[in-house]
């Protein structure tokens, strides 16, 4: 309906150019509504309209590394603040203060994001990303490549979605530690949950109870457990049908350059930019457009 409209207005235009304007918004509002539908189609998988669950755990590399996996924490923060998500972080383990400036990175941490189609946008960003620049860490000002791992789980709370039994949980809990070591409560509010039989491991330390840190732990927990059988599902597929390209540790999926040039390349996409500072600070619509149309 809206092309034939659109078509007509254009073949009017030769005749009345004062008709330019509406045609340019009929065209507008067409290209909207076209990426609107494109988008829900390729946002159709089962948990691909859930919250998700974010986690980063900086690779080999020390201080480097766990600088960078700092940094992807804030820029996945800002990008989910550009999307008007709510984000909270659940649990972040810290490293040792270094370099001139004395600061704390990430060893590892997991963020709760909470808004429409956060796991299906998220998704792709499953993978190892990779930082070079000239190390804040290193007295001679040596370039250094980073790695830190991303990790993206659809946050599934119904327990009936796989079999728990209480047996096969190990419940700990302690004080959450902040950047230094300091503790940050006086209570052994932070709760760790151990599933033995796979060996999967949850915490949460970001609620002020015991009872509420166990309740998200356990969530964790699920969606991670979920996540497992779908993997499992996936390699019993892939032997029938071939060899299929995962985002696992191995599997570089994009890579920030700082020095000697500025560049930002997804390896599966190709797309690139040379602004890197935007990207860095959640600019990172280019790339998640262009991974869910895989």
């Amino acid at each position: 309906m809206e092309i034939k409209e659109i078509e007509e207005i254009e073949n009017a235009f030769s005749k009345d150019k004062s008709l330019s304007l509406e045609l340019e918004a009929k065209i507008v509002d067409l290209e909207k509504r076209i990426k609107k539908e494109e988008l829900a189609t390729f946002l159709s998988g089962k948990y691909d309209d859930y919250n998700a669950l974010l986690m980063i755990m900086a690779g080999a590399g020390g201080q480097d590394s766990q600088d960078w996996a700092t940094m992807l924490l804030r820029m996945y923060q800002r990008y989910c603040e550009s999307k008007n998500w709510k984000v909270s972080v659940l649990e972040q383990s810290f490293g040792e203060p270094g370099g001139p400036d004395g600061r704390i990175g990430t060893k590892s941490a997991v963020i709760e994001i909470k808004g429409k189609n956060a796991y299906g946008l998220l998704k792709g960003e499953n993978g190892t990303h990779r930082l070079v620049r000239i190390s804040p860490f290193s007295s001679q000002a040596l370039r250094h490549t980073s790695f830190a791992k991303v990790e993206l789980i659809p946050e599934i709370e119904n327990e009936k979605e796989v079999e728990m039994r209480p047996e096969d949980l190990k419940i700990e809990f302690y004080r959450a530690s902040g950047p230094g070591g300091q503790n940050v409560n006086k209570r052994e509010s932070s709760v760790r949950i151990t599933h033995l039989p796979t060996g999967t491991i949850t915490a949460c330390q970001v609620e002020r109870s015991q009872g509420d840190n166990r309740k998200k732990a356990m969530a964790m927990l699920i969606s991670k457990l979920v996540k497992l059988e779908e993997e499992q599902r996936e390699k019993e597929m892939t032997k029938i049908k071939g060899e299929k390209k995962s985002a696992s540790w191995g599997n570089q999926v994009r890579s920030y350059v700082l020095h000697p040039y500025k560049l930002v390349k997804d390896l599966r996409t190709d797309i690139e930019t040379s602004n890197v500072e935007a990207v860095l600070d959640g600019d990172l619509n280019q790339f998640i457009e262009a991974q869910i149309k895989i």
